[in-house]
């Protein structure tokens, strides 16, 4: 009896979510068109579905989305890691620039 429950649970799992998983760690590019190819396949369902050509640039534009939506993920991922990595102190130019006394260099006009 457990082993018919197990089955069941496993059956009863999202199918779509793996994929979306891997979609996900793929490279930048690559996910950008494999976000617009999905939202193209929507789109051309939805077509197919309502019989209305207008609704596959609603796929259209999902895609777009997604793929938008992935560049703004993966550009927050990297600005967590740069501020990660600015404070560590081997990295740490700005205290150093901070602390240095201004009299040092002169930021002022220039006369050539």
């Amino acid at each position: 009896m457990p082993e018919d429950k197990e089955e069941h649970t496993e059956e009863k799992k999202p199918k779509i979510k793996p994929i979306i998983e891997a979609a996900d760690s793929l490279s930048l590019g690559i996910s950008m068109v494999v976000a617009i190819v999905m939202g193209i396949g929507i789109g051309y369902l939805l077509r197919s579905l309502t019989e209305i050509s207008w609704t596959f640039w609603i796929g259209v534009f999902i895609g777009i989305a997604a793929a938008i939506l992935n560049v703004y993920k993966a550009y927050s991922k990297q600005y967590k890691a740069y501020e990660e990595l600015a404070k560590e102190p081997r990295y740490a130019m700005k205290k150093q620039l901070d602390n240095k006394d201004d009299d040092d260099e002169d930021y002022g006009e220039k006369n050539y």
